[in-house]
């Protein structure tokens, strides 16, 4: 049960950190964004460091920093994504490929799907294609903003295997170590593209709020991948899009068709399936 309710606040923290990072990077360059959100996750994480420990042993250094690799191009990604929108379809696409490597690997490493979660796993593809395809007019999402999406469920993917094969007495080793690498190559890519990045300012607030907000859901994902299955907790927290889809209805006032909201329906179906597991 406690890893259930980690893993549901991190997916609470993720959709909002999401929907605010896409706010952003409409407004400025994705990597004006990034550079505050990035080092706004850091300060957090320095901020509990004194709390919740840390010990820096070559294991958690080392998926820390791979993770953090995977963080970089998560956020570059994710945020580019959700500005190109519309947030309400490839949140969830994003979300449902974050989940399915997870799995995989969690399967690997000897957990087993139950009945429910051997049905969840298809279901969810299904889910992928009719959210996706499922639209019309400007709700339809391009070519490239699905292999934008696909991509940064992918590296949110291994983002949290990275964090999750950290050892688990390393404390907030894996997370410092992992935000410092993101952050870093962060900056260094937007100090190489600096005359490309425009001359837009960057929403800071949003920017900032949506790296603090990433920082706990990382922290929180990570609490509750030590507490549960990996599976189990990947799925959860890839509920993340609901409260993305729902920011995105109120305040953007996007519409979902009804294919779509199938496509929803499906994909609610499937991850609590696969949370069954």
């Amino acid at each position: 049960m406690t890893a259930l309710l980690l893993a549901l606040c991190s997916s609470l923290a993720y959709g909002c950190a999401d929907f605010l990072g896409g706010m952003g990077a409409r407004k400025a360059h994705v990597l004006r964004t990034v550079m505050i959100a990035a080092p706004a996750s850091l300060a957090v994480e320095l901020l509990l460091w004194p709390f919740l420990g840390a010990s820096f042993s070559a294991a958690a250094v080392g998926w820390g920093a791979a993770s953090g690799i995977a963080s970089a191009a998560a956020f570059v990604l994710l945020y580019r994504t959700l500005a190109i929108g519309p947030m309400s379809v490839l949140s969830p696409v994003t979300a449902l490929v974050s989940a399915v490597l997870p799995v995989a690997v969690g399967l690997v490493q000897g957990e087993r799907l139950s009945a429910a979660g051997l049905v969840g796993l298809p279901l969810a593809l299904v889910a992928v294609v009719l959210v996706s395809a499922g639209s019309e007019g400007p709700a339809r999402p391009s070519r490239g903003a699905l292999l934008l999406a696909f991509g940064a469920g992918a590296a949110i993917a291994l983002q949290l295997i990275c964090l999750h094969q950290a050892p688990s007495d390393s404390g907030l080793a894996p997370l410092l170590t992992g935000r410092a690498v993101s952050s870093a190559a962060t900056l260094t890519a937007a100090g190489l593209l600096y005359r490309r990045l425009g001359g837009e300012r960057p929403a800071y607030g949003m920017s900032a709020a949506a790296g603090v907000l990433d920082s706990l859901a990382n922290l929180l994902f990570l609490l509750a991948a030590r507490s549960g299955d990996l599976a189990v907790v990947a799925v959860i927290t890839a509920l993340y899009p609901a409260g993305t889809v729902l920011l995105a209805r109120a305040v953007l006032a996007e519409r979902i068709h009804r294919l779509q909201l199938a496509g929803l329906a499906a994909a609610a179906v499937a991850v609590s399936l696969l949370a069954l597991t």
